[in-house]
């Protein structure tokens, strides 16, 4: 299955090399533009103008890789996206150059997915939401309260489970690299206080387009409303969804307050970012290269957690100091609660949630 997914990739890829970038349609290109003038206030660098800057920093003669994200340059991603960039030309010598493409320039996480797939991208960081498209056993690190804190997540992630997860990806034609860090979600909305899940019944809430998620907010009767982020942010401005669900650092780095009044700590999904490839290309390399793309990506992963933390405290601050309202005590019980049918409703998971409560038991 694996070699009939990558033999179809590079055939289509070698294919397409004619009709397109080597990043994908020139639909899909148009698509990411339009997205990342939606995300920022300034207009985002077209793909061109972003590849003229990248290439200038390449090395004469370096293999370039192109590595898209969604989010824009303040972002948690363009961190873990940097420090990759310099730890694969600096292992290399010169030999490899990873050109970064924020704001959604190459399109959205799940295109950006499709075309490493086929082989007209070569890498992303992508939130973990849309993995669960390309292998149902991923859904399971998106069940709800599945770990109380961020070591309890690393333990998992950076162990067996974590890489017997990443490995599921390659049936999809994908190369899972590392597991940097979304953080945990958090509710925001623009109407009321949140303390407990009772308070969030009725409310049209923006989740990412994942089935758990879906799951998990109508199990609280919630009007759950799956959307990409860019059309999310619209919405939000709208008023046409009234709340959505992100890590702090994505509220702030967004200025969520501009439309959301309310903030609640629920922290009910730790969310990764995998550092992804196209598994034809990551294939195509020696092993050597192969060693020093996993090493790099798992630094990198690693380098943006502590960054991520290090900005937390003042991140939150900043939204309390730009008027959001925060409620840090939430009654958690009643929202654990809530989703416990979740549980019952994807038993497939139920190994997979023994063994991680496993190892988390045996972290104490």
């Amino acid at each position: 299955m694996k070699k009939n997914v990558r033999m179809m990739a590079l055939a289509l890829s070698a294919m397409m090399a004619f009709g397109m970038t080597g990043c994908g349609s020139s639909d899909s290109q148009s698509a990411g533009t339009t997205a990342a003038k939606e995300e920022n206030s300034a207009a985002a660098p077209t793909e061109s103008e972003a590849a003229d800057e990248s290439k200038q920093a390449a090395p004469e003669g370096a293999t370039v890789f192109k590595l898209g994200t969604t989010v824009n340059e303040q972002d948690s991603f363009q961190v873990a996206a940097e420090k990759f960039a310099e730890l694969v030309a600096e292992r290399t010598n010169g030999a490899y150059a990873i050109e970064i493409y924020p704001n959604g320039t190459l399109g959205g996480e799940r295109d950006m997915l499709e075309s490493m797939q086929i082989g007209t991208l070569d890498m992303g960081i992508i939130t973990s939401g849309p993995f669960i498209n390309f292998s149902s056993a991923m859904g399971v690190l998106d069940m709800p309260y599945l770990f109380a804190s961020n070591e309890e997540a690393y333990a998992v992630l950076d162990g067996e489970i974590g890489r017997e997860l990443l490995d599921t990806l390659e049936d999809s034609g994908l190369k899972g690299l590392a597991y940097a860090e979304r953080g945990f979600r958090n509710l925001t909305n623009s109407v009321k206080p949140i303390q407990t899940a009772a308070d969030l019944s009725g409310m049209t809430i923006r989740i990412m387009e994942n089935d758990v998620y879906t799951a998990s907010f109508q199990a609280m009767d919630v009007n759950a409303t799956p959307m990409a982020w860019a059309d999310a942010l619209t919405a939000l401005q709208q008023g046409t969804v009234q709340g959505q669900e992100n890590p702090i650092n994505v509220i702030y780095s967004y200025s969520l307050w501009e439309s959301q009044k309310y903030v609640t700590l629920d922290r009910h999904s730790y969310s990764t970012a995998i550092i992804t490839m196209s598994a034809a290309l990551f294939d195509s390399l020696d092993a050597d290269t192969q060693q020093i793309f996993l090493d790099a990506a798992q630094e990198a992963a690693e380098y943006e957690r502590a960054w991520v933390a290090e900005q937390e405290s003042s991140q939150l601050q900043a939204l309390k100091d730009n008027g959001m309202e925060v409620i840090e005590e939430p009654d958690l019980a009643s929202f654990k609660e809530a989703v416990q049918p979740v549980y019952d409703q994807y038993s497939e998971y139920s190994d997979y949630v023994s063994r991680i409560q496993e190892v988390i038991a045996n972290m104490k």
